[in-house]
């Protein structure tokens, strides 16, 4: 079949996209693009994954935002480039002019700044969840949030995919099925919901070793508010070094296009070391935390963020969130970008296939789309 011949008959199919992240929202975008029908899920109340932005309410009515994931991303690969410079023109990303620098906490200073331009930084504008928002209304892209897939069961003799809800209701027959969530088919699913995972391995035994069980790195995020800003800290952002609690910090308020910032108050993001938050889940286990174990851990970074010696204050808004396997500790297919069964008519995709980061899963979602079209790459439509 030809090139043209193969994305005609991908265009008469419809696709199930499992994952309303950046990689699902892309793959989901560039298929709607060339006139297939696509459904997308997510078990979450909005489109973003990592790249989620946190609406939060004081006690005033004061309502504040953060981005607790992903707190910017970069481009070195030249396809995801003119996408992005397709968004930049959007309106819909925006260059985070922010300084960094790294923080020693043995030695109680600031080391190693960045030059300033070096690499350059994007962020979503107003938030970072605002690309995968803005993909996933795109025409031809149905997406349904709040649902969970908890059975996906091959049907031979219609070569399709039905596919259920947790809660068990039938989402309907699919052509095809892109998954980007790294738990589709590992034991974690069952850790977090008591149900065994929705993708049966059997079916696919040559991609069993490859997807059971990608090796995650826990991440506790925490968000706080200040009534002034920190002016002993001269970064917009800086990594930790000799610290058991914390990785990275950012002034999630110094980003362009933040309209929920109060006047002269600052917004900071926190992320813990994958060691301390492998030690807590380890603690309290799998399941969604409790909002006692979630303040606990949100005091215990705040301690260590004040021990730095920065003068610190203590925050008019703090609160801890969890991303339980969210960062891939590897990545599972090399040069293909994606894991892709023709026979099966499954593409698997995500940042674990590629590099953990943005790039990588933007990347993996535009090869997901160019298996199910039949053809080598994807016009930069986004």
């Amino acid at each position: 079949m030809s090139a043209a011949a193969a994305a005609a008959a991908a265009s008469a199919a419809n696709v199930a996209v499992i994952g309303g992240g950046i990689s699902g929202a892309v793959c989901a975008s560039l298929l709607a693009a060339h006139g297939v029908a696509v459904t997308l899920f997510d078990s979450g109340r909005g489109a973003g994954g990592r790249m989620a932005q946190r609406r939060e309410v004081m006690e005033d009515g004061t309502e504040l935002r953060f981005d607790h994931g992903a707190p910017y991303f970069t481009v070195s690969n030249d396809e995801v480039a003119r996408v992005v410079s397709g968004w930049e023109a959007r309106g819909l990303v925006a260059e985070w002019k922010a300084m960094f620098a790294c923080f020693d906490r043995e030695a109680g200073k600031f080391t190693d700044f960045e030059k300033e331009g070096t690499i350059k930084k994007y962020v979503g504008v107003p938030g970072m969840n605002s690309i995968c928002k803005s993909l996933c209304l795109e025409d031809g892209v149905v997406a349904k949030f709040g649902v969970t897939i908890g059975r996906m069961d091959w049907i031979q003799d219609r070569s399709s995919w039905l596919l259920a809800s947790l809660d068990g209701r039938d989402l309907g027959h699919f052509d095809y099925v892109v998954a980007t969530d790294k738990n589709i088919a590992s034991p974690r699913f069952s850790g977090l919901t008591g149900r065994p995972p929705p993708l049966d391995l059997s079916l696919l035994p040559q991609l069993s070793m490859m997807i059971q069980d990608i090796p995650v790195r826990p991440c506790f995020a925490l968000m706080l508010a200040f009534s002034e800003p920190l002016t002993k800290v001269p970064v917009q952002g800086f990594s930790f070094s000799n610290s058991d609690y914390l990785s990275w910090a950012f002034c999630d308020s110094s980003k362009p296009g933040r309209a929920h910032v109060l006047l002269n108050s600052q917004s900071w993001v926190l992320h813990s070391t994958a060691e301390y938050a492998s030690k807590v889940i380890n603690n309290i286990g799998p399941r969604k935390p409790s909002a006692d174990a979630l303040a606990k851990v949100a005091e215990e970074l705040l301690k260590e963020f004040q021990a730095t010696g920065l003068n610190i204050p203590q925050p008019i808004f703090m609160k801890a969130h969890r991303w339980g396997s969210a960062f891939p500790a590897i990545a599972i297919s090399g040069d293909d970008k994606c894991v892709w069964d023709k026979s099966m008519k499954l593409a698997i995709c995500g940042d674990f296939c590629t590099s953990p980061s943005v790039e990588g899963a933007v990347l993996s979602g535009m090869r997901g789309a160019s298996k199910i079209l039949g053809i080598s790459s994807v016009p930069h439509t986004t």
